[in-house]
């Protein structure tokens, strides 16, 4: 599988977002670091804060910044906004791919091409995260960054999570649970409750 330069481009991007989610960058400082034209590199930007992946800060100190779980977000996510993976109609076909020996080959490629894209299903931007830090041998600078999740949503998972503790705590709290009720004796035709037979003396 071979990726075109904008996607290529935008997992360069969102990976270095999504090692300081607090963090605003501008799109120059990542145009400059990776080579290519800060407008070329704000089309892709664009596609990717209006997928919900990152979001752009205007004013000073602006730019942009990680909008999204680490932890849940994969590598085929973010290239499929870019690529096409649909399989060529017959009329955009080299005549070549039609005979015997092309469409083998075709067959062949084509089951590259599932495989390749599995296992990107598979690598979320967490993983490639533990791969930056094993390449340049130090813990990554992550002020912002909470196990693989951006600053709001692991605000939101804590609040979450401390509601669902305070529930657990009134329940065991004292009184609060509930007194078993003796089950009520069975009813005779005429009404009456029936008292249990008394044990018969030895």
């Amino acid at each position: 599988m071979r990726l075109q330069k904008n996607t290529s481009l935008a997992l360069y991007s969102v990976l270095e977002f999504a090692i300081d989610p607090s963090r605003h960058i501008p799109a120059s400082e990542i145009a400059e670091k990776y080579g290519v034209s800060p407008h070329h590199l704000a089309k892709v930007l664009s596609e990717l804060a209006r997928s919900g992946f990152v979001e752009s800060v205007r004013g000073v100190g602006g730019g942009y910044r990680f909008a999204g779980n680490a932890r849940r977000i994969t590598l085929m996510d973010i290239i499929q906004l870019f690529e096409d993976f649909a399989t060529p109609s017959a009329d955009r076909r080299e005549p070549s791919e039609s005979t015997p020996v092309g469409m083998a080959l075709g067959a062949v490629m084509f089951e590259i091409d599932e495989i390749a894209k599995a296992t990107l299903g598979s690598i979320t931007l967490a993983t490639m995260l533990r791969l930056i830090e094993r390449q340049q041998g130090r813990p990554l600078a992550t002020a912002g960054h909470v196990n693989g999740r951006s600053p709001d949503v692991a605000t939101q998972e804590a609040a979450a999570q401390g509601a669902k503790t305070k529930h657990a705590k009134e329940l065991d709290a004292p009184g609060a649970s509930t007194r078993r009720r003796k089950p009520r004796r069975p009813a005779t035709p005429d009404g009456e409750r029936r008292r249990p037979a008394a044990r018969a003396r030895s």
